[in-house]
């Protein structure tokens, strides 16, 4: 029976209430068998879902209302601005980075011009063979030519049609088809005829011609028959460059060397439904090799790919130093830049140093140093900056420093201050323009080395009072500038300090801590003072770099070591955990290393190799621009060399300030009294430095009692007694 709703209703009508009526609940049926649900209730019963009819972008149900997390565009162009905002996210350079960099253009382009000259010289010397092809081959063009013109002429490519429908029997075809042919045959012989005429008349007028022409026409006649009887499978041009046997760089090749590395994550975006590898810019080529742009998987990095570098390789089929990830300055962690050279950096021709000709250099400018994979010019500031080079013997670190030295030179207002501590004279080419030189590793260098030092060290209070003493409007940034520089009379000219094989002055038991601590402040204060310290050390340890050192120079370059500890010793903590390796480089890879703090990211740097004789041109114009100026000094000029160390006898100095009833004495009144008797000697030693250097002798400190007001006190000290039976035996095995 049906309901009328317009009756009245027998049934009882509720109480009225102050709570909202109940609304239907989403996939119940309403009528029948259905529950009245307090709304209350079923919020907290129901999760919060959005509704059938919630739009993808809505967020969660809160209370009943959808909140807005992803805010859609309903309309197209409603918020263009933001979409245009959002979209544009990277803007692709309009000029290419080939033609950004003059340097990097003018190589291009020579390349370029070389290629072509190449290509040019090599078939004008085959010139004599492509015509003998050409002669060869024209009786073949000649009957390529007869018969295609007679083909042509009869249309004799038709009779296959005409044949066709006589088989056929089919009379209306085949006539329709025989007076379409005979008036292309009317036209094409009349063509023809004049076509021989033509020939005929050109026959006669070349026959008339002088006899050089004759040959030109004749040639020109075998060259294009020869041509026309060119098979297509045998060229007539040699080929003047064969392609490289290193394949293309794609996108498939990249993925599966991605793919070998062993990485989780890159295993699950290669499996199926996974979200795979994406390359956001084409592959194309970069200077002498292949640039691809790569959007790793979810959670990889690019120092995941740096630590397996040469795994990547492998899979790339190229040698270790074709191949070469980086990450993408300003992008996220996972966009690495694979380079892909077509040559082994080691062994590919390298440009040269850009002042090696000509120029002078500016110190308040970027310096060349060296070149990239890429063969890109790498640049490295040597004002307000220190440097540190750390390599294992012969990997090429003192050629490193000898770019930064001749840079220095080349400027005719920089002091250098020159020690090369090995002793085989690797820099004695600085002679004519040092300030300072020394080189060796005995005391008496180590000694003038650690003067300069000193020298330098309250240099920087002398400059330090200068600079603060100057106007605002002077020196606004209370730091040397040019201005200031080239103002000799106020002594803040550029001061170089080079120390090749440091690692002798640093471990130096009489020496070492001095110096260690000079250069640190020097490191510390000398930036802003015009004070550039260049150490060079192929032993980058804890023993042999102090820390302070180590820590706190802001270039560092580092070629190859063995180790872990080394390599963080040169690059700083971490770099190997970062990907940054210098141990992965060969005996061949010399000269090639690390270079961290000239640019925002780590550089791989191939330094400019400059030897010997290139090296004295160099110095030579370097020594004429300074003379032209007048900043020959020191050493340079003939000028004595600093102090020697002074000769001493520690063992004789010990009894001499210890009498003989005094037996045991703490070793800092020992100390005490040997500074009292040679100042300059142990003025700056403690008890620590006797223990250091009386132990060579054997000779120990030990803990020694006494009582001082009632109280005991045990410190350590000498036993004379033991230092007199060392020097009494020393003096018997003395030869007569």
């Amino acid at each position: 029976m049906t309901h009328n709703p317009f009756e009245p209703t027998t049934e009882p009508a509720h109480e009225p209430t102050d709570e909202p009526t109940p609304r239907p609940t989403p996939g119940v049926p309403e009528g029948k068998g259905a529950d009245v649900v307090h709304l209350d209730t079923r919020r907290q019963l129901t999760p919060a879902t959005p509704p059938a009819d919630a739009e993808e972008g809505d967020g969660p149900v809160l209370d009943g209302t959808i909140v807005q997390v992803d805010r859609q565009v309903s309309h197209a162009g409603e918020d263009w601005l933001a979409e245009l905002a959002g979209k544009a996210r990277e803007r692709r350079p309009i000029v290419p980075g080939w033609l950004r960099s003059r340097s990097e253009a003018t190589s291009t382009l020579k390349w370029v011009s070389a290629h072509y000259a190449h290509v040019a010289g090599y078939h004008v010397t085959r010139a004599p063979k492509y015509a003998l092809k050409l002669a060869a081959r024209s009786p073949r063009g000649a009957a390529r030519v007869v018969r295609g013109s007679v083909r042509w002429t009869f249309d004799l490519e038709g009779l296959p049609v005409r044949v066709a429908a006589v088989r056929k029997a089919d009379a209306e075809t085949y006539l329709r088809l025989s007076r379409q042919r005979d008036s292309r045959v009317r036209l094409r012989v009349s063509i023809a005829v004049a076509g021989a005429v033509v020939l005929g008349l050109a026959s006669l007028l070349i026959a008339t011609a002088p006899t050089p022409a004759q040959w030109a026409a004749l040639a020109s006649l075998v060259g294009l028959l020869g041509a026309l009887g060119s098979p297509p499978d045998r060229p007539l041009l040699d080929r003047a460059v064969v392609a490289t046997k290193v394949e293309r760089l794609t996108s498939a090749v990249v993925i599966d060397a991605l793919a070998a590395l062993g990485i989780a994550e890159v295993n699950k975006a290669m499996a199926k439904g996974g979200r795979g590898i994406t390359f956001p810019a084409p592959i194309t080529r970069d200077g002498p090799g292949w640039r691809a742009d790569v959007d790793l998987p979810l959670g990889v990095t690019v120092t995941d790919i740096m630590e397996r570098r040469d795994r990547l390789a492998s899979g790339l089929r190229r040698p270790l130093g074709c191949v070469w990830p980086e990450s993408a300055p300003g992008q996220h962690a996972g966009r690495l830049v694979l380079w892909v050279g077509d040559q082994d950096m080691s062994q590919a021709k390298a440009p040269a140093w850009p002042l090696a000709r000509t120029g002078t250099a500016d110190l308040f400018k970027a310096i060349p140093f060296g070149h990239d994979q890429r063969m890109r010019p790498v640049t490295l500031p040597l004002m307000y900056s220190n440097v540190l080079i750390g390599a294992m013997p012969g990997a090429g670190k003192t050629f490193a420093l000898r770019v930064l030295l001749l840079a220095a030179a080349l400027d005719p207002t920089a002091e250098l201050r020159l020690f090369e501590l090995k002793g085989s004279g690797d820099l004695s080419v600085f002679e004519t323009v040092a300030h300072h030189y020394g080189s060796g590793p005995d005391d008496d260098t180590l000694y003038a080395c650690l003067v300069s030092l000193r020298e330098v060290h309250k240099d920087l209070e002398k400059r330090a009072k200068t600079l603060s003493g100057l106007p605002r409007d002077i020196c606004p940034e209370n730091k040397v500038t040019p201005q200031l520089a080239a103002k000799r009379s106020l002594g803040l000219h550029p001061l170089v300090v080079g120390i090749d094989e440091c690692q002798e002055l640093f471990s130096h038991a009489e020496f070492g801590k001095e110096a260690g601590e000079l250069c640190t402040a020097i490191i510390k204060r000398g930036r802003a003072l015009g004070v550039i310290l260049l150490l060079a050390t192929q032993r980058p340890d804890k023993d042999s770099l102090p820390t302070g050192v180590s820590a706190n120079v802001g270039v560092r370059f580092c070629l190859r070591v063995m180790g872990q500890v080394e390599n963080d010793m040169v690059l700083g903590t971490s770099a190997y955990r970062n990907g940054i390796r210098a141990t992965t480089f060969s005996p061949r890879d010399k000269g090639i290393g690390y270079l961290v703090g000239a640019a925002d990211d780590p550089q791989i740097v191939r330094s400019a190799y400059l030897d010997g004789p290139a090296s004295e041109r160099i110095v030579g114009r370097a020594h004429a621009a300074r003379k032209a100026a007048g900043t020959l000094s020191g050493h340079a000029t003939g000028e004595a060399p600093a102090d020697k160390a002074p000769a001493f006898d520690l063992l004789a100095d010990v009894l001499a300030v210890v009498p003989a009833g005094e037996g045991k004495v703490w070793s800092e009144v020992v100390v005490s009294r040997l500074a009292e008797l040679r100042p300059g000697i142990y003025g700056e030693w403690d008890t620590e430095t006797l223990a250091t250097m009386l132990k060579p002798h054997g000779i120990e400190t030990g803990q020694i009692l006494r009582r001082i007001e009632g109280k005991a006190v045990n410190r350590r000290g000498i036993d004379r007694a033991r230092v007199a039976e060392v020097v009494a035996e020393r003096n018997r095995n003395r030869p007569a």
